[in-house]
């Protein structure tokens, strides 16, 4: 049953179900009207506060209106900068990727080139895409089972959710789906460190075998933590055998970091965890300081395109460029990846803590403020693996319990039953304490 809402919620809902798109997602599990927002916190139409942890999906870095976003907005308006300037150089394009390669590592910043997309994370993978394959002339591209790419006729290609794909014919050809490194449903039906060294064993015999049905690819692409996936991190040591594998193949190695890079897992770029230097990242979110922004960072030898391979009306948003350069500053500045790593083992700390005593949180999984909690059947078969069946219903049901006591938190994973936590990253102690504190109230009044 839909959570019942108040009078100037329910008439900006009924409006927003007369008029838009039964593709909708966000309002059918928090139906609200967001009326302001601040940090972690937004409130609705009728006045009701809430947490915030979604952020945008990630996208709100300092969360909700911070100071020094808002600075770099109004600045630009009353300097009366360019607003929109195609790909079009300008003195707040050129800050904002000094500040980028200012982020990377050096040996990836000092053979880096970028390139502008348009404003979603979507655009920027099917970039990505076009860049290896424009580079290597090759077809095939390597994704991963339970990865998350993005909902372009492309990236849904790329992607592992067969829901979406259902009933879109014709979705690009020659992806070859691997198994990714899900310990708590290892593909092997092993489970623990065995899943990563499975799956590196597996994807390098693939790679080697003549008849394995796959042509020499053009790339491969994974996220180092899947988030649509359910908050699954791989192994630094398989993202390790996976830089090795493809560099001694010569296949590009793109890591998707639209939802995992700029801070989220407690390093700027979540392949950092691992020591490796990819050779394409994607960024979008919070890489634009909460406004829309995409791009694509990769080395210097794959820059093989002519002029116009890859286009797009808005990326030149200027306003967003200020704003992550304003973000990225702050994070350097203040300390935000140490943080992130202190609150984001409480956060994961206080999730365990809840799960030793409710059999139905099967697994707490995630890298800094990245977390996810399976909520599975615990009294139904079990697994090759020896884990239980995933609870959709269940899952639903406690985040819906958590909107009405003043918490967003998304779902995800397979057969959404993964609760996830997204919280801004200047998330404080105090307030993870809260949000678990709610949390495991809609826990024990949801199942018990």
């Amino acid at each position: 049953m839909p959570v019942q809402t108040s009078s100037k919620n329910r008439v900006f809902l009924e409006q927003q179900n007369r008029r838009e798109s039964n593709a909708r997602s966000y309002p059918r599990r928090f139906p609200l009207a967001m009326q302001t927002a601040e940090g972690i916190f937004v409130t609705d139409a009728d006045g009701k506060q809430y947490y915030d942890c979604l952020a945008g999906a990630g996208t709100l870095a300092l969360g909700h209106n911070h100071p020094v976003v808002i600075e770099a907005i109004q600045k630009m308006i009353d300097e009366k900068r360019p607003l929109h300037t195609l790909d079009i150089t300008s003195e707040i394009k050129e800050e904002f990727i000094s500040e980028v390669f200012a982020s990377l590592p050096e040996s990836f910043a000092k053979r880096a080139k970028i390139q502008f997309c348009g404003p979603t994370g979507g655009d920027a993978i099917e970039a990505a895409i076009k860049l290896v394959k424009t580079a290597t002339g090759k077809r095939s591209i390597l994704s991963f089972q339970g990865g998350y790419h993005g909902a372009t006729h492309g990236t849904m290609a790329l992607s592992g959710n067969l829901s979406p794909k259902e009933n879109v014919q014709g979705l690009m050809p020659d992806v070859h789906f691997l198994p990714y490194p899900y310990e708590y449903r290892c593909p092997f039906g092993a489970g623990g460190e065995e899943t990563h060294r499975l799956s590196s064993a597996y994807i390098e015999n693939v790679l080697d075998d003549p008849e394995s049905g796959i042509l020499p690819p053009a790339g491969m692409i994974f996220e180092a933590v899947q988030g649509e996936g359910g908050s699954v991190p791989a192994r630094a040591e398989w993202i390790r055998e996976m830089r090795r594998i493809t560099k001694e193949r010569g296949i590009p190695l793109i890591i998707d970091e639209v939802q995992t890079g700029i801070g989220r897992t407690g390093k700027m770029f979540a392949f950092e965890h691992a020591g490796i230097i990819p050779d394409v990242i994607v960024l979008s979110k919070a890489i634009g300081g909460s406004l829309p922004l995409s791009v694509v960072v990769y080395d210097r030898d794959l820059d093989q395109w002519a002029p116009g391979a890859h286009i797009g009306t808005f990326r030149g948003n200027q306003m967003a460029m200020a704003a992550g350069t304003a973000t990225l500053k702050y994070m350097k500045e203040n300390g935000i990846l140490s943080h992130v790593e202190k609150v984001g083992a409480k956060l994961m700390q206080h999730l365990q803590d809840i799960q030793r005593h409710i059999p139905e949180i099967g697994d707490v999984r995630g890298r800094g403020l990245m977390i996810g909690a399976e909520i599975v059947s615990p009294l139904q078969k079990q697994s090759a693996a020896g884990t239980p069946p995933a609870d959709p219903e269940l899952a639903a049901k406690i985040q819906r319990k958590c909107f009405e006591k003043g918490l967003i938190v998304e779902t995800g994973g397979r057969h959404g039953s993964v609760i996830r936590f997204l919280p801004p990253l200047i998330v404080t102690e105090e307030q993870i304490d809260d949000i678990t504190a709610i949390f495991k109230e809609a826990v024990y009044e949801t199942v018990k």
